[in-house]
C-alpha cells in the first residue's frame, strides 16, 4: 500500500498537460497587449477562411433532417440514412487498443495499462464520446477532441469532443498535429468559443483578471452557429430573448492556442478578446487535440464528408418526388373544358350527389378533361441513378442500410457485396485508428504526468469468467520503463484474422501434438487463445505448472539483477520460456546460461535429470552438485 500522504500537495488538474497556472499577485497587473494584438489577427485570419464552411454546415444541418421543410413538401431522407449506416457500422466496430512493452521487465506494467483501459472506458464515458467524435467525423469530415484535463476524484483523465462549428484554425493546417515525424502541416495556432459563468471561472484553476468582467455586446458569429442547431430542430433561436443575469449569466470565452515567446500556451480572452483572463504554458510538444478524418486526402485537413458526396442527390431527388406528388395530385383533381354553349350555368358543374345538369343539344362532347402529362419512365430512372450514385460512392447498398434489395440476388452475390463493403468501411477504420491510436497515447501520458507516487491508488474491479477481481494499482504498477507501444485494431479486422489463424493452426496442431519434443502446453494454450476464451478461462483449464509459478517468482530477483537458485528438479525449458519475460540484466543472462548448463548436464548424466531423492541428497552414488550460481555459472558445471 503506498504512504499516504495529503492530496492536496498533488498537481491540480484543470489544465492537466499545461504548466502550473496558478496565477501570481501582479498577474492582473501584466499587460498582455501584444499577445491580444497577435491573437486577433490570427483570430480575423481563421474566422474569414472558416465563414463559408461554417454557413454550408448550416445548411446542412437543415437538410440533415429536414424540420424546416414546407408542409406540404416531402423530404427525402437520404444524407440521414447513409450518415446512420456508416456511423452504425464504425461505431460498432470498437477498434480495440493493447499496451505492447518496449522491454521485457513491463510486461506486468503492459498487462494492468490493458485491464486499466477497459476500466477507464466506463469511467470516461467513452462510448458517448466515441458516438459525438464519430458523428462529427462524418458530417463535418474531421472530428476534433480535446484531452488535456484529469479528473483528481475519480482518477481518470476526460476527454471532451470539440464542436466543428465553433472551432476556428489555421488555414495552411493539413490536421492539428501535422503528419509524419517531423509533424509535416501542423497547426500554428486554432480556438474555439466557450461560454462560461463566474462561478465556474473561479472554480476552474488559473483564472484572474475577472473583476468588473463585462457581459454586453457578448453575441458572435460562433453563438449564430450553435443557434443553428436549435433552428436546425424547429426551435427559435433562444438568445433572441437576451442575456440571462445574475450567477446564470454567463460570458462569451475565446479559449485560443498558439505560439508566444518561442513557447506554446492556451489562452482565454473574454469582452471581445480584449481582455486576457487565463493564460497557460503547454508542456507536451503536440497540441492537446485529437482530429480524426473519414475520407482523408493527402496535404489537405477537410477531407471528403458524407454530405460531400449525397447532399446533392438528396435534393434533386426531393425534387423529382414533389413533382411525382404533384401529378399525382393532378390524376386526382384534373382540369376540364366544357361548352358554354350546351351548359350555360357554370355552378351546375359543383360536385353534388344525384344532380341532374340540364345540357342543350348532345351531351358526347359537353365536357372534355384537359390532358396532362404522366411521370415518364426516366424520372424513375434518374431517382434509382441518384440513389446508386450515392451508394457506390459510400459503400452504403440496400442490404447495409438493412433493406431488401430491390432486384433478385443469389446468396453467393449478397455475400460478395457485404465482403467488399466491409473492405471499403476496413479501410476508414484504419484511419479511425490514427486517432484512436493518439488518443490511447494522451490518455497514457496523462497518468504519467498526473498519477502521484505515494499520493494516487487505484482499485480496478476485472470482471472474470469465475467472477469480479478486485485489483489495486499504484504508480509503479502502470507506468512503465520505456513508454509502451499502442497497438490498435479493428474488431472486425482481428476477428477475420483470429479465425484464419484458428482454421490454419488447427491442422498444424495435430501435427505438433505427435512431436514428442514439442510442448504441448503452449499448443493447447495457443489454440485456447485462438479459439476466443478470456485468460482466467485458459488459466483455469490450464492451471500454471509449480516449475512456471517458481520461474516468475525468480523473475522478481532477475528483474533486479540479484542470483536466482537453479535446482536440478527444475524442468529447464519451461524455466527459460519465463525467463525470457525478465527484464534483460546480466544476473538474466548467467541465469539462462546456467540452466542451459543444466540441461547440458542432464542429457550427460541421465540420473541427474530424474532424481530419486531430495535436492540435496546424491545421486546414484555421486555428489549432487549445487546448482547455485555465483559469477553467472552454475557451481559444480564450470564449462568453459
Amino acid at each position: 500500500m503506498p504512504k499516504k500522504q495529503d492530496r492536496t500537495k498533488a498537481e491540480s488538474t484543470a489544465d492537466v498537460g499545461y504548466v502550473d497556472s496558478k496565477p501570481d499577485d501582479k498577474q492582473d497587473e501584466k499587460d498582455y497587449s501584444k499577445l491580444v494584438e497577435q491573437v486577433e489577427k490570427e483570430y480575423q485570419l481563421a474566422y474569414k477562411f472558416i465563414k463559408p464552411k461554417w454557413d454550408k454546415w448550416q445548411t446542412r444541418l437543415k437538410l440533415y433532417n429536414n424540420q424546416k421543410r414546407d408542409a406540404e413538401a416531402v423530404g427525402d431522407p437520404l444524407l440521414f440514412t447513409i450518415h446512420q449506416t456508416i456511423l452504425a457500422s464504425l461505431y460498432e466496430d470498437r477498434l480495440s487498443v493493447e499496451f505492447e512493452p518496449r522491454e521485457r521487465g513491463d510486461m506486468e506494467v503492459a498487462e494492468n495499462l490493458n485491464n486499466l483501459a477497459l476500466y477507464d472506458y466506463a469511467d470516461m464515458g467513452k462510448d458517448e464520446i466515441d458516438y459525438d467524435w464519430d458523428w462529427d467525423t462524418l458530417f463535418f469530415g474531421r472530428g476534433l477532441l480535446l484531452f488535456s484535463d484529469f479528473d483528481r476524484d475519480l482518477k481518470v483523465p476526460v476527454p471532451e469532443v470539440i464542436d466543428p462549428m465553433t472551432f476556428l484554425r489555421d488555414p495552411n493546417a493539413v490536421s492539428v498535429n501535422g503528419r509524419g515525424p517531423r509533424r509535416t502541416g501542423s497547426a500554428r495556432f486554432f480556438g474555439r468559443q466557450v461560454r462560461m459563468t463566474k462561478d465556474e471561472m473561479k472554480e476552474t484553476k488559473g483564472f484572474f483578471n475577472l473583476k468588473n468582467l463585462k457581459n454586453k455586446n457578448s453575441r458572435s458569429e460562433i453563438d449564430d452557429n450553435v443557434a443553428a442547431r436549435q433552428i436546425a430542430q424547429g426551435y427559435d433561436d433562444t438568445k433572441i430573448f437576451g442575456q440571462l443575469q445574475g450567477d446564470n449569466a454567463d460570458y462569451a470565452i475565446l479559449q485560443w492556442f498558439t505560439m508566444w515567446q518561442g513557447k506554446k500556451i492556451v489562452v482565454f480572452l473574454a469582452e471581445e478578446r480584449k481582455r486576457v483572463i487565463k493564460i497557460v504554458e503547454l508542456k507536451d510538444k503536440l497540441w492537446p487535440v485529437i482530429d480524426r478524418s473519414l475520407y482523408a486526402m493527402a496535404h489537405d485537413w477537410d477531407g471528403v464528408s458524407i454530405p460531400d458526396l449525397v447532399e446533392d442527390k438528396q435534393r434533386h431527388r426531393a425534387i423529382g418526388i414533389n413533382l411525382g406528388m404533384k401529378v399525382a395530385k393532378a390524376a386526382l383533381y384534373p382540369t376540364y373544358l366544357y361548352d358554354m354553349d350546351k351548359i350555360k350555368n357554370q355552378n351546375e358543374l359543383t360536385l353534388d350527389f344525384n344532380k341532374f345538369i340540364g345540357v342543350e343539344g348532345d351531351p358526347g362532347n359537353a365536357i372534355k378533361e384537359v390532358p396532362r402529362a404522366q411521370v415518364r419512365q426516366d424520372v424513375a430512372w434518374i431517382m434509382d441513378l441518384l440513389d446508386t450514385s450515392a451508394q457506390k460512392a459510400t459503400a452504403t447498398p440496400d442490404v447495409q442500410q438493412g433493406a431488401a434489395t430491390r432486384q433478385k440476388r443469389t446468396a453467393t452475390e449478397i455475400g460478395l457485396v457485404a465482403q467488399k463493403v466491409d473492405t471499403r468501411y476496413s479501410l476508414s477504420a484504419k484511419i479511425f485508428g490514427w486517432s484512436e491510436r493518439r488518443f490511447w497515447q494522451q490518455w497514457y501520458a496523462l497518468y504519467k504526468r498526473h498519477f502521484k507516487d505515494g499520493i494516487d491508488e487505484k482499485v480496478l474491479r476485472i470482471s472474470g469468467t469465475f467472477g469480479p477481481d478486485w485489483r489495486d494499482l499504484t504508480r509503479e504498477n502502470v507506468i512503465a520503463n520505456v513508454d509502451p507501444d499502442v497497438k490498435i485494431e479493428s474488431k472486425v479486422v482481428s476477428e477475420a484474422r483470429r479465425m484464419n489463424e484458428l482454421q490454419i493452426f488447427g491442422n498444424l496442431a495435430q501435427a505438433l501434438t505427435q512431436d514428442p519434443t514439442s510442448n504441448k502446453r503452449t499448443i493447447l494454450k495457443y489454440q485456447a487463445k485462438l479459439s476466443g476464451l478470456k485468460q482466467d478461462v485458459i488459466n483455469a483449464m490450464l492451471p500454471k505448472t509449480y516449475d512456471e509459478m517458481e520461474a516468475e517468482e525468480e523473475n522478481k530477483e532477475l528483474d533486479k539483477n540479484k542470483i536466482a537458485e537453479i535446482l536440478v528438479t527444475d524442468d529447464d525449458v519451461v524455466h527459460l520460456e519465463i525467463h525470457n519475460k525478465a527484464a534483460d540484466t546480466p544476473a538474466k543472462q548467467a541465469h539462462i546460461k546456467a540452466h542451459v548448463k543444466a540441461m547440458r548436464l542432464k542429457r550427460l548424466n541421465p540420473a541427474f535429470a530424474n532424481p530419486t531423492q531430495n535436492e540435496q541428497a546424491t545421486v546414484a552414488g555421486v555428489q549432487q552438485p549445487n546448482m547455485n550460481y555465483e559469477d553467472q555459472t552454475p557451481a559444480g558445471f564450470q564449462a568453459q
